[in-house]
């Protein structure tokens, strides 16, 4: 059985048809200790000039709360670079997941109001 995929048409309509959320949903959180691909869970990726993704990310400040006592953000914000010269193109990517933090730390923070 094949995943189910929108057309391009059907994810236009999709997308024109959704109301913003207010205040934007939680994303899931990736289980601590996960090893392995991330792939699937709950995360964003953003690409292009750095107005760009800023743009972007000021629609996003929500996120920043799941930088708790029990959650982290896993946040890397990085230029991009001519994978053969590994020179700097100018464009950058942003990608943010959201993880468990372990029970130790859990218990740290929860100890020193973090």
């Amino acid at each position: 059985m094949r995943p189910a995929r929108l057309n391009k048409r059907e994810a236009l309509q999709h997308w024109a048809g959704l109301e913003q959320a207010d205040p934007a949903p939680r994303m899931e959180s990736i289980p601590y200790k996960t090893e392995g691909s991330k792939y699937g869970y709950s995360g964003i990726r953003i690409d292009g000039t750095r107005d760009f993704i800023d743009a972007v990310l000021s629609n996003l400040k929500t996120l920043i709360g799941h930088e708790n006592g029990s959650t982290r953000l896993e946040l890397n914000y990085t230029e991009v670079a001519d994978r053969e010269t590994g020179i700097p193109t100018g464009n950058w990517v942003c990608y943010i997941r959201v993880h468990e933090r372990g029970r130790e730390a859990q218990m740290v923070n929860a100890i020193f109001g973090r």
